[in-house]
């Protein structure tokens, strides 16, 4: 029996696209700045809009600086008051999303009225929201509001505000929508989540603050950073906020919130908006 040579084995080579789907996500919630009541002291509504304008506006000037697009929640009631600054945020090019009408009252209407009053006022699609104090939400009313997704969740246990240590820290599905998590640690166990919220950034040595970011960003395949623009003004200590609200606020945020952004970008980390985020997750 005769046996025909085997042809020769030919190798391929392919060119092999890697997708990075990271990302990190800075967002801010622009609110009338109400939390003095908290403390005990009264501020007048004109003055809690100039607070929270004047911490906006240093907000937009770092993010031009490093040409670095982020999220917006923007409670209604501001945006009536203060049109021209959030025409301004969208105009160059970041994303306005809903914080409610107001910071300090809420009505289930209050979700759909809210996203009209601000696309009406951005010229922008409103898909994101977040509840003011990252509070309760009705997943079945947001989608019938016109949501494509929710940010209120903060998944660690804080006493007194949060018991979400049990969430997932990653992106998941409610119904027809996204729920987008704020970051946490995924370093310790869930009842041990280190949050990266805002009180995270004013009182974590900045050198932790990146460690733990990074792994973050590496585990869970990106970064939901929210904060204030009042935490970015030195007016805020006019009110004796608690010491760790008011370390590290006003100029010294806006250097560890550069900071960060630096150490980011220094790292090769993509940055983008919340709605690009599930837009490419889908």
């Amino acid at each position: 029996m005769e046996f025909s040579e085997a042809p020769p084995i030919k190798f391929f080579t392919a060119k092999v696209l890697i997708f990075d789907f990271h990302m990190v996500c800075l967002s801010f919630d622009i609110e009338e700045f109400d939390a003095p009541r908290e403390w005990g002291m009264p501020i007048a509504f004109e003055r809690q809009l100039d607070i929270s304008a004047t911490g906006t506006n240093a907000i937009l000037a770092i993010l031009e600086g490093f040409g670095v697009r982020a999220t917006f929640f923007c409670t209604a009631n501001f945006a009536e008051h203060r049109p021209r600054l959030i025409k301004r945020i969208a105009a160059a090019g970041h994303e306005i999303a809903s914080h409610s009408y107001y910071h300090s009252k809420f009505s289930q209407g209050d979700l759909l009225a809210s996203r009209l009053k601000l696309q009406e006022i951005s010229g922008c699609q409103v898909v994101g929201y977040r509840s003011p104090r990252m509070g309760a939400v009705d997943y079945a009313e947001l989608e019938k509001a016109g949501y494509k997704y929710d940010s209120s969740i903060n998944p660690t246990y804080l006493p007194g505000r949060y018991n979400n240590s049990s969430k997932p820290y990653t992106i998941y599905n409610v119904g027809g929508l996204r729920e987008i998590p704020s970051s946490v640690s995924p370093l310790l166990s869930n009842w041990g989540r280190i949050p990266l919220f805002w009180l995270a950034i004013h009182n974590l040595p900045l050198g932790v603050y990146k460690f733990l970011a990074d792994r973050c960003y590496h585990k869970s395949g990106f970064l939901n950073i929210y904060s204030h623009p009042w935490e970015y003004t030195e007016e805020l200590k006019d009110f004796r906020p608690p010491f760790y609200v008011a370390r590290n606020s006003g100029a010294r945020m806006i250097y560890r919130m550069s900071s960060l952004i630096a150490h980011f970008k220094e790292k090769g980390h993509r940055f983008g908006t919340l709605s690009e985020l599930i837009d490419e997750r889908h």
